[in-house]
């Protein structure tokens, strides 16, 4: 129960980030701004929380770095797929870029913030890590199938096929009260896409964006997109993974 209790509350720090943004989400589908867009009260809150997540170093600045880097490519995604109708933001916002509001960039980074911080809070170690061209390789092709699945066969199973393959031995550990527990590095992909799709639930039932079938009334995300999100959490790790073992050789 000791060990119980220290997780939740490692993995609650972990996700101030996320829930800060997730909860703006929500409660800002209840409440009106004069002169104010609602999408652009979020992306103030969304800019504010990584200032205060810096400033009271809950936030590492090579962290940081990290969750830029993934606005970037969550916003390059994020322009792309409500072009092609994947789903779309209605509401007007003057910090809307292609019909995309600026905000959206900080859901990805906050799957980034969650991951760091949960990196080195839980002190996560990684074993029998695949060769860094490997890695490299399937993430790349993984964000690469985002966009050409509109325009030729999707190759998800065929890259969750390889993916099982490559990281078959790959275990994660994690220490909590200097007890050090173990799991396999597929069912930890597994396990963040499946609770980022239950969040996803719930901030399209507030509105945050609208899937197609959503836009007359809300109904539940497919439960497809938990291999999307399954597909892109591999991404933040494996980018995270290396770039901690090239700081540690750095260093």
């Amino acid at each position: 129960m000791r060990n119980l209790l220290q997780f939740t509350y490692l993995q609650a720090i972990s996700c101030v980030f996320p829930v800060i943004i997730f909860a703006t989400l929500a409660l800002s589908n209840l409440m009106t701004i004069p002169y104010l867009p609602r999408y652009d009260f979020i992306l103030i809150i969304c800019l504010a929380a990584q200032v205060f997540m810096l400033l009271s170093k809950l936030e590492t600045w090579d962290e940081f770095k990290v969750i830029c880097l993934f606005h970037i490519i969550g916003l390059g995604l994020e322009l792309f797929k409500v072009h092609m109708g994947s789903w779309s933001y209605p509401e007007e916002a003057y910090s809307k870029v292609f019909d995309v509001p600026l905000y959206s960039g900080f859901m990805y980074a906050s799957v980034a913030s969650y991951i760091c911080q949960s990196w080195r809070r839980l002190d996560l170690h990684i074993y029998n890590w695949p060769q860094p061209f490997f890695a490299y390789s399937i993430s790349l092709f993984i964000y690469m199938n985002f966009f050409t699945h509109h325009y030729i066969y999707d190759l998800r199973w065929f890259l969750k096929a390889l993916l099982f393959v490559t990281f078959f031995r790959t275990v994660v550990t994690y220490k909590l009260n200097e007890k050090i527990y173990k799991m396999p590095m597929i069912l930890s992909f597994f396990l963040i896409g499946f609770f980022i799709w239950v969040a996803e639930n719930i901030v399209t039932l507030f509105g945050a964006w609208q899937y197609p079938n959503q836009e007359t009334s809300w109904s539940l995300v497919p439960i497809g997109k938990i291999s999307s999100w399954f597909l892109l959490v591999i991404i933040s790790i494996i980018i995270v993974a290396q770039l901690k073992r090239i700081k540690s050789k750095i260093k």
